[in-house]
């Protein structure tokens, strides 16, 4: 089980952040987001894979960040087509889609993206394009039809733990890569509480996850 920390904002937050090993850190380029980058990314370790999150951005304008700051892979949360998925697969970027549920999906809707991406995130259908703070219905994806590793996304936090739990030991579970986590450890926009992140990791790595 992988972990991603999303929205990051703050220089020293970031390098506290850092401290507990996450295997991703998102930064978010979209312009209307309250968890808009516009800093510099301090130096991280190696293994930590920077991720830029965009909505409905051009090639030029995603490529042009990614190189800004030797960005490891992109998320995207709009209506991005295959076709700029495809040419940022063949840009050397790592390719998060981003699909937002509720109660029910149309799985079939993925089949366009499945050769041109490399990870589907699922997230929580709200106004906004990411960031509502609450979770969706996870049986939804027992339906889930791909083999594609999957990120899961939407409102998770130390309250849905036991949730979580009992979610990653069911079948449909079986695709899930990484945990995306984001507003539910925040003290502040952007400002992540790092206690409650070590806690949080903690309780996986004592319930047999490798995180």
């Amino acid at each position: 089980m992988k972990l991603k920390i999303c929205g990051m904002k703050n220089e020293n937050n970031i390098l506290n952040v850092a401290k507990l090993n996450p295997d991703y850190m998102g930064f978010i380029f979209y312009k209307n987001s309250p968890r808009y980058f516009k800093s510099v990314i301090p130096e991280l370790p190696k293994n930590i894979k920077k991720i830029g999150v965009f909505v409905d951005a051009t090639f030029d304008y995603i490529t042009g960040i990614v190189n800004k700051h030797n960005l490891q892979g992109v998320q995207l949360h709009g209506n991005e087509s295959p076709e700029l998925c495809k040419q940022l697969q063949d840009s050397n970027c790592t390719v998060i889609k981003v699909f937002s549920i509720k109660n029910t999906f149309n799985f079939n809707s993925l089949e366009p993206y499945e050769d041109v991406c490399d990870y589907y995130l699922f997230d929580t259908k709200g106004k906004q394009p990411g960031g509502n703070g609450f979770t969706f219905d996870w049986s939804v994806l027992k339906k889930y039809s791909s083999i594609k590793p999957f990120f899961l996304s939407g409102g998770i936090g130390p309250h849905e733990l036991d949730n979580l739990l009992s979610f990653l030991k069911r079948p449909e579970a079986i695709f899930c890569h990484a945990l995306d986590l984001n507003s539910k450890f925040e003290t502040n926009l952007g400002l992540k509480n790092t206690d409650k992140l070590k806690a949080f990791k903690d309780q996986l790595i004592a319930n047999n996850y490798d995180v």
